[in-house]
Order: C-alpha cells, then sequence, then structure tokens
C-alpha cells in the first residue's frame, strides 16, 4: 500500500473515531502528501467534527477543557474556522464565532484572548489591522499558542472604550 494509501487509512480511522486530535497529529503528513482537493476535504473533516462537538457541548451546557485533547482540538479548529472568516472578510461571522468561543472553555486566557478578538472584530476592525495595531505578534509567538494571545496597549484602549459601550 502506498505511503497516500496508508494516511487515508489513519485519517478515515480517526474520522471514524471523531478524533480531531490525530487528524490535527496527521496534518503534516497530509500536507506533504494529498493533492489540494483532497487537502481541502481533511480539512473540511476536522472543521465538521469540530462543529459537531460544539453542537453537543452547547447541548450538554458544559464548558470545554482545553487540558481534554479533544476539547482543546475542537478549539482549535473552530478558532482555525473563525479566522478564516475574518481573513475572508467575513467579519459579522468572526464576530459571532469569537463571542461563542470566548465563553466556551475553562481556559480564562484563551477566554480573554478571545474577548479582544471579538470587540475588535464586532468594531468593524480588519483583520490586518488587528494583525498590525491590536495583537502582538512576536510575543504571540513566544508564547507558543495556537491563537493569538498577546496584545499592544491599544488592544487595551479598545477594551476600555468597549466597556464605556456596554456600561
Amino acid at each position: 500500500m502506498s505511503s497516500v494509501e496508508d494516511l487515508k487509512a489513519k485519517v478515515l480511522e480517526a474520522q471514524q473515531n471523531s478524533d480531531i486530535a490525530s487528524l490535527y497529529v496527521l496534518e503534516q503528513k497530509a500536507q506533504d502528501l494529498f493533492d489540494e482537493d483532497t487537502l481541502m476535504a481533511f480539512y473540511a473533516n476536522i472543521l465538521d467534527l469540530a462543529l459537531e462537538r460544539l453542537t453537543e457541548t452547547l447541548e450538554a451546557h458544559r464548558v470545554m477543557d482545553m487540558s481534554e485533547v479533544q476539547d482543546f482540538a475542537t478549539i482549535r479548529a473552530l478558532y482555525e474556522y473563525a479566522i478564516e472568516h475574518y481573513s475572508a472578510g467575513k467579519i459579522a461571522d468572526a464576530s459571532a464565532l469569537f463571542e461563542v468561543l470566548s465563553g466556551l472553555t475553562n481556559d480564562t486566557k484563551f477566554a480573554s484572548a478571545l474577548k479582544l478578538h471579538w470587540i475588535a472584530s464586532a468594531e468593524g476592525i480588519s483583520l490586518d489591522n488587528f494583525i498590525e495595531n491590536i495583537a502582538d505578534i512576536d510575543a504571540t509567538q513566544n508564547a507558543g499558542l495556537f491563537y493569538i494571545s498577546c496584545f499592544t496597549k491599544k488592544a487595551q484602549n479598545l477594551l476600555e472604550k468597549s466597556k464605556t459601550v456596554t456600561e
């Protein structure tokens, strides 16, 4: 069996087990071996599984535990989906996703970071502007997290402005 066929078998097994974390483990091999259409289907499957887990989580009225591998992988997939919307200029859709994600986990640092994403997108700030003026990309990269987690002083101004509006 070819390495592409081996990989497809592993991907299928992970999908059948709703194992998003295993799919992320296979991600680099998928990028190396799959053609563009197969790779897009690979990411679509991750997103489908993440949306199913989101629905189950919301219906169960629980929060996701970032120390639990499947919850972590689900949050990562949903964050990437929100950023994809933000990048495509679908700012209202991204904002709604950021709002949901900000309250979905037990991780206060993640929740705080996503609230900034939510406020910025709700204000109509583009992703490019967000990255350039609000996010601290160097500090985020040093933090080694999958999400934009560090911010500039302008972010604090944005938070204060949003508190003034909501009070």
